[in-house]
């Protein structure tokens, strides 16, 4: 399993482990599929990870994840819900996988900054040609369309 230790911590990334401690699980019914089951399990998952109190991340990483997930968060915390199967182990497997792909993603480096490029002289004699086309075109309806209204 991607991201998953056997002692229950979470490896996000060579450099980042989160203990098992960090970790909640709320555990409530789920509706969908699985017949009068769906009644009597709690097999719908809600792995709760606060990140504003984790001291899991180097400093740098701590702040750049907490920048980028700040629309998620509530009261600091990172809330993922898994519904999607029948039973409440594979509901806590997605739930994992989310949350470290989630996380994976906030921890990638910004994209480095854009270079502002000019378009090439090709590009530009091309466009310069087709709306000279284009002006054309629209020069004979104008005046054959002012010749057929005397």
């Amino acid at each position: 399993m991607a991201g998953e230790l056997s002692s229950g911590d979470l490896r996000v990334s060579p450099a980042v482990v989160i203990p098992a401690a960090e970790l909640r699980w709320r555990f409530s019914r789920s509706s969908g599929p699985g017949g009068q089951n769906v009644n009597t399990t709690d097999s719908r998952v809600e792995l709760v990870f606060d990140l504003a109190a984790s001291q899991a991340f180097p400093p740098g990483l701590h702040a750049r994840a907490l920048r980028r997930l700040e629309p998620r968060l509530v009261e600091g915390s990172v809330v993922v819900a898994a519904s999607e199967h029948r039973s409440q182990w594979r509901n806590r497997v997605a739930a994992q996988r989310r949350l470290v792909a989630l996380l994976q993603e906030a921890l990638q480096p910004p994209p480095p900054p854009r270079r502002p490029t000019r378009p090439g002289r090709g590009a530009v004699e091309r466009r310069l040609t087709a709306k000279k086309r284009r002006s054309a075109t629209k020069a004979r309806r104008a005046s054959r369309d002012r010749a057929g209204e005397d």
